[in-house]
This record gives C-alpha cells, sequence and structure tokens, in this order.
C-alpha cells in the first residue's frame, strides 16, 4: 500500500441533528422524540455548543483541506432555528475554511410547526433542501407515522422554491404497506409538478429495531415492485430527469456531498452518532460517535466511540460498494488516488466483469454496465 496524499482528496462534513417530533415506525436512524414535541431554545443552545467542541477535536483531521460541502441531517434538522445555524456555522468557520461554493443541505420535514420560514434558512447560508415527504397519499402519511399532510408537502416545495431555493430535493418511498401500482407514480407526478430538482426514490425496507419490524405490515408482492420501479423510471426519464446513483435522479447538478461518499471522499462527522471517515498518509479510518443525544452532550470535546483504521484487503470491496452505485462509475485513477492500493492488482476480476459485460469496457472508468446494475451484488463479490 502506497502512502496516501489526503491533499488530493475532497473533504465534506456531516452534522447530526438527533431530535424528531415523533418516531416513525419504519425509522432505523438515530433519531429520538423530543420532548412535548419541540426543541427548547436550552437544550439547542447545549447542542450546538457540543458540535462546535466536537468539532475542534477533528481540525487537525482535515490536514489543510477546505470543506467543499456540508450535510444536515437527522432527525429532523429544521428543528433547530435559523439563528441557531447561523451560530454555528460562525463557529465552524472560524476554525476551518469553508469553500466560497460550499453546498450546505438541510434536511426538513414538510410540517409547518418545526421549522423557521425557508427563507430564514436560506439567508444563513444554507442552499440545499432535502424534504423527507415519502408520499403524498394521507393514508400512507398516517400509516408511516409521518406528521405532516399531503397538503403540508405540496406546500413546503412550493414554499421552499418561492423563497429562493434553486435546488430542492423530495425523498419519496415506493413498495409501501397496501400500495398500488398507480399510487407511487401519483407520488412522482406531483413532485415533478411542484418543482422538485432532485427526487430520491426508493423502496421501502423493513430495518431491525423498528416497529415495523416487530408488526411486520403487508408489502406489496415482488411482481409488483418490479413493475412500480420500472413505470417510476420511466416517468421519471420522461419528465427530464437524469438517475445518476440507485436511487437519485436529478435535473440539476448532482448532490455534492452524497456524489463525495460514492466517489470514496472524506469526510468529517459531527453530532451523536454520526459517522466520518478521513484518509491519512498511512492509512484510512472511519469513525462513529456516541449516539445517545443525552451521552453526547456529557463528554466535551465529544470523544470518538470508535476510530478504526480499514484494512487493506477490505478497501477494495468499500471503495467499488461505493463507486459502483453510480451510473457513471468513477475515473480509474480515483482507485490508487483513494485507496492507495495499485489497480492492477484487480485486472483480473476487472477482466472477467469486463467479459461478461458487467462493466463498461472503457479501462479509464470503473463503472456498470445496465445488466451489472441488475446483479450489483454479484459484481461486488468480485472484490471480497
Amino acid at each position: 500500500m502506497s502512502q496516501l496524499n489526503p491533499a488530493n482528496i475532497p473533504l465534506s462534513l456531516y452534522i447530526h441533528m438527533p431530535w424528531c417530533v415523533r418516531k416513525c415506525p419504519y425509522c432505523d436512524f438515530n433519531s429520538h422524540a423530543v420532548p412535548d414535541g419541540q426543541l427548547s431554545m436550552d437544550l439547542e443552545r447545549q447542542y450546538l455548543e457540543a458540535l462546535v467542541a466536537d468539532f475542534e477535536t477533528q481540525v487537525e483531521m482535515a490536514q489543510g483541506r477546505s470543506i467543499h460541502s456540508v450535510f444536515i441531517g437527522g432527525g429532523t434538522p429544521s428543528l433547530i432555528s435559523a439563528q441557531g445555524y447561523q451560530w454555528l456555522f460562525d463557529q465552524l468557520k472560524a476554525r476551518l475554511d469553508f469553500k466560497a461554493d460550499c453546498e450546505i443541505t438541510l434536511e426538513a420535514n414538510p410540517g409547518t410547526v418545526e421549522h423557521d420560514p425557508f427563507a430564514d434558512y436560506l439567508a444563513v447560508g444554507i442552499n440545499r433542501l432535502s424534504l423527507g415527504v415519502q408520499s403524498f397519499d394521507p393514508e400512507h402519511l398516517q400509516r408511516l407515522g409521518r406528521i405532516h399532510s399531503a397538503n403540508n408537502a405540496l406546500d413546503a416545495i412550493q414554499q421552499a422554491r418561492q423563497a429562493g431555493f434553486e435546488r430542492v430535493n423530495v425523498d419519496l418511498m415506493h413498495g409501501l404497506p397496501q400500495q398500488t401500482e398507480e399510487q407511487p407514480l401519483t407520488d412522482l407526478k406531483l413532485a415533478v409538478e411542484q418543482g422538485a430538482t432532485h427526487i430520491s426514490w426508493y423502496q421501502l425496507t423493513i430495518e431491525p429495531n423498528t416497529v415495523f419490524f416487530r408488526t411486520q405490515p403487508v408489502l406489496p408482492q415482488d411482481e409488483t415492485l418490479e413493475h412500480i420501479q420500472e413505470l417510476g423510471e420511466a416517468y421519471l426519464k420522461a419528465n427530464g430527469y437524469i438517475n445518476y446513483e440507485v436511487s437519485a435522479w436529478r435535473k440539476e447538478k448532482p448532490s455534492a456531498h452524497n456524489l463525495n461518499y460514492w466517489q470514496f471522499g472524506d469526510y468529517l462527522a459531527i453530532g451523536a452518532g454520526a459517522h466520518g471517515k478521513v484518509t491519512r498518509p498511512e492509512g484510512i479510518y472511519r469513525f462513529q460517535k456516541t449516539r445517545l443525544p443525552k451521552d453526547y452532550l456529557a463528554k466535551v470535546p465529544a470523544d470518538h466511540v470508535q476510530m478504526k483504521r480499514i484494512d487493506a484487503d477490505e478497501l477494495p470491496f468499500e471503495f467499488m460498494m461505493n463507486a459502483l452505485r453510480l451510473n457513471d462509475g468513477v475515473a480509474a485513477e480515483f482507485y490508487t488516488q483513494r485507496t492507495g492500493l495499485d489497480l492492477s492488482d484487480l485486472n483480473q476480476s476487472l477482466k472477467e466483469l469486463r467479459d461478461k459485460k458487467l462493466l463498461v469496457a472503457d479501462v479509464n472508468r470503473i463503472a456498470c454496465t445496465e445488466q451489472g446494475h441488475i446483479f450489483l451484488n454479484s459484481v461486488l463479490e468480485s472484490f471480497l
């Protein structure tokens, strides 16, 4: 394994806001219901201060690099006030350089009770919104435990665009309990008609440690799920959306932050349960933070729960598992640049996959063919 040069690897920042108004029955993310459905100003201040203390422990990991994208996830990050974010950004930027065109994404719920006006978030530097709509159907929203109505969701997209947000992602799920083939298409049409510039469209999966895992709702049959996928993809393509990653569709530029994940870039991570990845000259490390907010707040500065170097023999699979999610894959040179390994060591596997028409023939690019994406799990097994 050759020495790595972090200067050649983009650096992002993930910020985790762990509270929600209510925990959804399908959600396995690190999210926790906030008392009385509203975050107190005192708790907001404590948490923001803890984030800054956490960030200070990671400044050296940047190794001279600037932050080129920020993603604020949760939980429901729009429970935090715009004024709180202004203070947080001022503190972070005083400690590390942020690029002038830094993409800053905020996840927000469409409910009208938990957030400031969208214009206030735009004014403090947040320039991309990701709205957790999931569905516009009232019955499905109820089954999913969402607190917003269909009208809330429609209004939120309109309000975001009217406030000046040029980049608005809408999260939608399909394969929901008792969902027909037509209903997911209606959800997509409404998002498109309201002006979503980016759509994350993915199938509901039942995860352990969720209410749905314990209650096991009745989901559509596989044949129905396949037909839903075909209809949805055809509709999005017909309306000018580009499928650039397994579940990501865009009419604008791709999400710089998510693209950095998939291209095996680096990202600092602050907040309860946040996961990060950093490259040092001698190797690549992953780390995660204490999950429970009360435990996170008790640590100042917040300690790493785990800082683990990725073994060299795990890197080929780790790299490909991310890169091959992208329809266009990645430049072949990224492999050595971002793992420190020689791509020629994979020549046999790459040749076999290209011969089987599972990878594109272009040796300067590592990317699946259409057939390769269908059998992505089998492709990835070649790099274990």
